[in-house]
């Protein structure tokens, strides 16, 4: 299972600042939402371990909501990303993981934050979590499983 801070660190390898495939935090956190939601749809199992919460501006995953806070609406630096830990020479993500996070990059990285907003707006997940609260697996499973 990956770690989310290397999931999230591999998206802004693939941003593009000043252009429609640049990202904010809020675009960051529909991200995530969406290669979780794949990964449980592809490959029967969840991309990382951590919690997305159902906030008001949609889901969430609040470890890296509090990475890139600082930011606030504006473009997340484009980051390279180097797949070897440079301490134990461990691949931070395998050819899987990679898999699933470009289908997203491919599907809605053109996409900004406010209209991936909307979307998961209009999604069960979303819709049926009480606000603040972690929005569980099953019911990503689900939604985007049907």
């Amino acid at each position: 299972m990956a770690n989310v801070r290397y999931v999230a660190e591999y998206f802004l390898s693939l941003s593009e600042e000043r252009t429609p495939l640049a990202i904010t935090p809020l675009k960051l956190q529909k991200l995530l939402y969406y290669a979780q939601a794949f990964s449980l749809r592809d490959r029967d199992g969840a991309l990382f371990s951590e919690a997305i919460e159902a906030w008001k501006h949609g889901p969430v995953v609040p470890k890296i909501y509090r990475l890139y806070k600082n930011y606030g609406y504006f473009t997340i630096p484009h980051q390279d990303f180097i797949n070897e830990d440079p301490f134990t020479g461990e691949t931070k993500l395998n050819d899987d993981e990679i898999e699933t996070i470009n289908e997203v990059w491919e599907q809605f990285g053109h996409l900004d934050g406010k209209f991936l907003e909307e979307l998961t707006h209009q999604e069960d997940p979303w819709l049926f979590a009480d606000i603040n609260d972690e929005i569980e697996i099953e019911d990503i499973l689900e939604y985007f499983t049907n």
